[in-house]
């Protein structure tokens, strides 16, 4: 059967939030003739394997912890049963569930045709699209996006494949007893964190002493204490040999660390060690778009590749920014470049706030205390620093004191605030306004002037001397 033929103005590929925002933003603001493409579920990474669940559970994790602070206020809570993580996965699935359908609902709303598929390139403008029931679409586009995001890698390790990665840490019917968590990053940090929290027995496995190496050396620092206090094992200066099945749903990891070689009996291993762009499949060879070492490809700041009419964003691309709101913006800016007449339009990568849902929360935006002295001078730079316990634990044991700690990075003789670095409770939702006032380019000066609302653990980020 010959394929059936079809052609637009823009054609995305993958139907992530980056792709769906860019897709959207063309077709129902500026009225393009825009076609999307999706060989999995509607939201990509974000709300199917990534932040969106990760969040419920985080919510849940922090449920658990309540719990036990509950008592140092009075309560007297008695749990009846150990958390029902096989109830609290179905409604969690059911919650993503519904989010799919709002997602091509609104693809529909804003008159963007929608392909369950795979997609792979023909030509540089040509895309054929293999459908679920085989049937096969040729599609001609003028201008294409490829959004196809990632997915997470597997180690160079025997036995590796019998671990799970992120994507199966949603996929677990019943919680882990014993769980293996290998890698350093925000994943391995903030899923470590849940599973100590819901009442796994966790080790952490990091290759060097402090994990989050890409944040402030305070953070690396103060979070990594702070796991090792609440009983997270940690394994540092760590590396794995082979994984095995040991029967009875166990794995037998084989690892070394700072205190030798060693073997452990665990019912699930999950390496977060990193991801890689999503181009098996796509035949993205033909189009000779240029990729980097690896293999994300090369975009400027404009989303533009070296082939004119095809553009890349979120995961996929190299700009180094692998946040979901980073691809959203990225996308719009896009549409309203390519469609809108806003021949300037693109996402400025400067100043993009961030945070990891680790226990406890960690938000940083700008430059690392490192970086900024790197860039402008020691001589140019005043660093401000706090550590307290938040009010929160007041009522507790000197034990079951969380730690909370700031830092303000100030460059120059107006002390412009570079770098902002912040961990404790309730950071996520306070970096989003502090956000806006550096990327404002407040000064030291500016946060002196608000004044304090008290008692928040957030007033002494404008009273820090």
């Amino acid at each position: 059967m010959a394929p059936i033929q079809k052609e637009c103005d823009y054609l995305v590929i993958g139907g992530g939030s980056g792709g769906l925002a860019s897709a959207r933003r063309a077709s129902g603001m500026y009225g393009a003739k825009v076609m999307a493409i999706e060989n999995k579920r509607l939201g990509g990474t974000c709300v199917n394997v990534g932040c969106v669940p990760k969040k419920v559970t985080w919510f849940a994790a922090s449920i658990a912890e309540t719990i036990k602070e509950a008592k140092a206020y009075g309560f007297s809570v008695d749990e009846t049963a150990p958390f029902n993580w096989s109830m609290f996965k179905d409604k969690r699935d059911a919650y993503v569930k519904r989010l799919n359908g709002i997602y091509e609902k609104n693809l529909k709303n804003d008159k963007v045709e929608y392909l369950h598929g795979t997609a792979s390139f023909v030509d540089l403008h040509t895309v054929k699209v293999a459908l679920d029931d085989q049937t096969e679409v040729s599609i001609k586009a003028k201008k294409i996006l490829v959004a196809v995001g990632g997915y997470p890698n597997l180690p160079d390790v025997e036995g590796a494949e019998l671990g799970i990665t992120s994507d199966g840490f949603f996929e677990l019917e019943t919680q882990p007893k014993k769980v293996a968590v290998v890698g350093a990053g925000y994943i391995a940090v903030e899923m470590a964190g849940m599973f100590h929290a819901l009442g796994t027995e966790t080790h952490l496995f990091i290759r060097h002493d402090t994990f989050l190496r890409t944040f402030d050396p305070m953070i690396q620092e103060k979070v990594t204490a702070e796991y090792e206090r609440q009983g997270i094992h940690l394994h540092k200066q760590s590396s794995q040999s082979k994984l095995e099945d040991i029967g009875n749903g166990q794995k037998r990891l084989h690892y070394k660390d700072q205190n030798g070689e060693g073997t452990m009996d665990i019912d699930t291993c999950l390496w977060a060690i990193g991801r890689s762009p999503e181009l098996e499949k796509l035949n993205i060879d033909i189009t000779k778009i240029d990729r980097n070492e690896k293999h994300h490809i090369k975009v400027d700041k404009y989303q533009n590749t070296n082939v004119p009419h095809i553009y890349a964003l979120g995961d996929v691309s190299d700009s180094g920014m692998e946040l979901t709101p980073v691809a959203i913006a990225a996308g719009r800016r896009l549409s309203d470049r390519l469609f809108g007449g806003q021949t300037d339009a693109h996402l400025d990568y400067t100043n993009i706030p961030s945070v990891v849902f680790a226990h406890p929360e960690v938000g940083s935006i700008g430059l690392t205390e490192p970086q900024a002295r790197d860039k402008f001078g020691d001589e140019n730079i005043k660093v401000y620093t706090t550590s307290f316990t938040a009010m929160y634990y007041s009522m507790m044991e000197p034990e079951d004191k969380g730690p909370t700690s700031y830092k303000i990075v100030c460059q120059g003789k107006d002390e412009k605030v570079v770098g902002l670095h912040i961990m404790g409770i309730g950071s996520g939702e306070m970096l989003q306004g502090f956000g806006v006032a550096v990327k404002m380019g407040a000064t030291k000066a500016d946060f002196d002037r608000c004044v304090a609302i008290h008692p928040v653990s957030a007033e002494e980020l404008v009273t820090m001397k």
